[in-house]
């Protein structure tokens, strides 16, 4: 009978101590606390940079929806459409893409909007060969097979999005944070998440870092894109810590109002309540961040939101300056999926099958909720606009009310469905929601792209009316 030899505990006790070790050390970047607000230097786009616009005739927003690389795709052909298109401004040639003040983005969608934030033209040379056409899926599962991550994963403060962040880190963002995106892009960056625990948009701006004292400039955009597409269970999500109440934050006055008055079916209480739930850090000392597709799949809400905390349409061009627009264009490119109809076909729905729909169908009905609101908001701007302008001259001239009433308002969808063709329809919104697409497939899209706009109604009424 042979004996094996044993191993001696101090080796014992040294590997145990280096896994506790390499699990140990591994730890998501914490965003970084402040102890003072400073509003000259904001990372938000109610505090836009000043941008060498002709004149401020147009507000113009674009939404890059969710989607995987179907939606990076689709929304980089939009980009190069914008590039290609010119208008007149006063007699002089202006690329539409110039015109472009805010992009705000969801999961696929960030990742074109980061890109074009960070390195504007340079997105028209690389972005196909450091993304689009490049099998990011494939690098993600590298990663997770490699053996130096299997220490790392386990640990509470390490986890798969994380390590996508760090992915897309190396490969894209250059280790460059929102204050680079700050300093480098003339179109203000909204990327958006989704808070687990309110269910609501969790949007990269300094505005919101406000409520958690925390200093967005320093934070890495990889980490806020890694949020935008951190899908439940596949990827896990993305935690930011709460500082709040350690800095020079008072709460608006319009939110202890809203609150008392509980009014609970009005956005203004909403979107209070939203904000007060960030203001106590120890009752929540943790954001947890997913999707951002799971609060708003299109990028729209963001939009509104902030407009409504800002104080409305009128404040908010007064804030950035553009109290003279005449046009507002809104540009929602929506890469959503179709519905399997062939499921009909069965008499009993695979467990699968109903894991899909359950998360497909509410987005696909959000998203229908959504662009209905945005055409109602859109006329509301519009009448308050013209209400203040009109007031103001009257004041000032005793004039009437026809010359102020001059703003134009354009929504503009860039869908699948706006294709003629049925079994096109089809093959695009049945390309798989991943982060690898062929070549081919890439190009479709982008193809799409530009044929979608080039026959929109509302798109060429845009061109007609500014020239």
């Amino acid at each position: 009978m042979t004996r094996h030899a044993k191993i001696p505990k101090v080796i014992v006790r040294f590997f145990c101590l280096s896994l506790l070790s390499l699990t140990g050390c591994a730890s998501y970047p914490v965003n970084p606390a402040i102890n003072t607000l400073d509003f000259e230097d904001r990372v938000d786009f109610a505090h836009m940079r000043p941008r060498e616009k002709l004149d401020d005739e147009i507000l113009f927003f674009m939404t890059f929806s969710g989607g995987g690389t179907r939606a990076a795709a689709l929304s980089y052909g939009v980009l190069e459409k914008l590039a290609n298109t010119s208008i007149e401004i006063d007699g002089q040639p202006r690329r539409l893409l110039d015109e472009v003040d805010v992009i705000s983005s969801v999961s696929g969608g960030s990742f074109t909007a980061a890109y074009y934030g960070l390195f504007g033209e340079q997105i028209f040379e690389d972005f196909e060969t450091r993304f689009l056409k490049r099998n990011v899926q494939g690098g993600l599962i590298r990663q997770l097979s490699n053996p130096r991550n299997w220490f790392r994963l386990p640990s509470r403060t390490f986890g798969r999005s994380d390590l996508a962040a760090e992915l897309y880190d190396k490969h894209l963002f250059q280790g460059l944070t929102f204050g680079d995106l700050r300093d480098r892009s003339e179109t203000a960056i909204v990327i958006n998440a989704t808070d687990a625990t309110q269910g609501t948009e969790f949007s990269f701006h300094q505005a919101q870092f406000d409520w958690i004292c925390s200093n967005i400039a320093a934070y890495p955009v990889a980490r806020a894109v890694a949020a935008s597409s951190a899908v439940p269970g596949a990827l896990g999500s993305i935690t930011l810590r709460n500082h709040a109440g350690n800095c020079n934050f008072e709460t608006p006055v319009w939110i202890t109002q809203a609150l008392s008055k509980r009014q609970t079916h009005t956005s203004e209480y909403q979107q209070a309540n939203r904000i007060a739930s960030y203001l106590d850090s120890d009752e929540r000392p943790f954001i947890h961040l997913l999707d951002g597709g799971l609060s708003d799949n299109l990028g729209v809400r963001a939009i509104l939101d902030q407009i409504i905390v800002l104080g409305g349409i009128v404040e908010s061009l007064r804030g950035v300056g553009m109290g003279q627009i005449r046009k507002i264009v809104v540009i929602i490119v929506n890469a959503e999926t179709a519905s399997e109809k062939d499921l009909d076909l069965l008499e009993r729905l695979p467990l699968l099958a109903q894991l899909k729909t359950a998360s497909r169908v509410p987005i696909n009905r959000y998203n229908y909720e959504t662009i209905s609101l945005l055409n109602k908001q859109l006329a509301q701007w519009r009448d308050e606009i013209v209400e203040a302008r009109c007031v103001h001259k009257q004041s000032a001239s005793g004039s009437g009310t026809d010359a102020c009433a001059d703003v134009d308002t354009y929504l503009i969808e860039v869908s699948f469905d706006a294709l003629e063709d049925k079994s096109e329809q089809q093959y695009f919104k049945q390309l798989p929601t991943s982060f690898k697409l062929s070549d081919e497939e890439v190009d479709k899209l982008r193809d799409a792209a530009a044929r979608i706009l080039a026959e929109s109604e509302e798109f060429n009424r845009l061109l007609t009316e500014t020239q």
